[in-house]
């Protein structure tokens, strides 16, 4: 038999450690639900410029220019995107940034998938030195670059076409590329290729069967950032580009900023207009996005 005091004690003590472990819970929760208030009030001020942009070119000119802010576009009005699709050079522009954005990324990806299994896979004289300069590269500020990017394709009487641009979007976007692509190639292990030649696959035929596969969600991540990158790029397309039917989306919107000021309505629509690709390439391949991070994070 256990004393009284005994199982007071216990009883006691029970009733202590659950105190406890309420208090340790109500604080964990606690501390939870300021983390998420946190994160809601950081996504609100994240996203509310591009509400704002989006009700902006859905408002009649009066509601734009007015003092007093309406949040929600009542009554909302197309005719800013009328405006906008009826500037001159738009299709052209359109049919410009596509050409130049698609060009470069089918081509980034074919020479930086090819560079990450090269300096992945193969030991060679220079490869740390290599690795060393892409670091390097990215650290270089774009805009001190421009000057002598001008030069060189004038040189080359590329000033005005879009080959020169699509050449300057591939020597930025590259580095980000390969680097990104080496650590997916290298958590691969070596040893499910050895295997597969064991079985009879020559190298070739291993690479393409067991590397390939495995390393396409990689692929994808690093297309959706290569293509927001050089969609949304604005400086270099201005400077090299000065042929109206020779510019992207993004100089076009620059066309809406005249001397009597900005056109609002028809320049939030364009921009509108010019992101939505960008949101549709995303949500396309979204879905592998998460699972090309996480495999490039995980070491096999």
């Amino acid at each position: 038999m256990i004393a009284p005091g005994t199982a007071q004690g216990v009883r006691g003590a029970a009733r202590a450690a659950t105190q406890t472990n309420l208090r340790v819970d109500l604080w964990q929760r606690s501390r939870q639900l300021v983390y998420d208030a946190m994160g809601v009030v950081v996504a609100l001020v994240m996203l509310f410029p591009i509400y704002w942009m989006v009700a902006t070119a859905f408002k009649p000119g009066r509601d734009i220019l007015s003092l007093t802010p309406k949040w929600i576009p009542a009554p909302f009005t197309l005719q800013n995107f009328q405006d906008a699709i009826a500037r001159p050079f738009f299709i052209d522009d359109v049919k410009n940034s596509v050409v130049v954005v698609g060009v470069m990324l089918v081509l980034a990806l074919a020479i930086a998938f090819l560079a990450a299994v090269g300096t992945a896979r193969f030991g060679f004289r220079g490869r740390t030195a290599f690795l060393v300069m892409i670091i390097g590269v990215q650290m270089v500020p774009l805009n001190a670059l421009i000057i002598p990017l001008y030069l060189m394709l004038d040189r080359l009487g590329q000033t005005d076409a879009l080959v020169g641009v699509i050449g300057v979007y591939l020597a930025v976007v590259l580095p980000f590329m390969v680097w990104t692509l080496r650590g997916f190639v290298a958590n691969i292990p070596a040893e499910l290729e050895e295997s597969a030649m064991i079985d009879g696959c020559t190298r070739v035929g291993a690479f393409w069967r067991i590397t390939f596969p495995l390393v396409g969600p990689g692929l994808v991540a690093t297309a959706i950032f290569g293509f927001i990158q050089a969609w949304n790029e604005y400086i270099i397309a201005y400077v090299l580009l000065s042929s109206p039917n020779n510019q992207t989306l993004t100089v076009w919107l620059a066309s809406f900023t005249t001397n009597h000021g900005p056109q609002w309505g028809p320049l939030m629509a364009g921009a509108t207009l010019t992101g939505l690709p960008v949101v549709a390439f995303f949500l396309i391949l979204q879905r592998y996005l998460a699972g090309g991070l996480t495999a490039g994070a995980v070491k096999g």
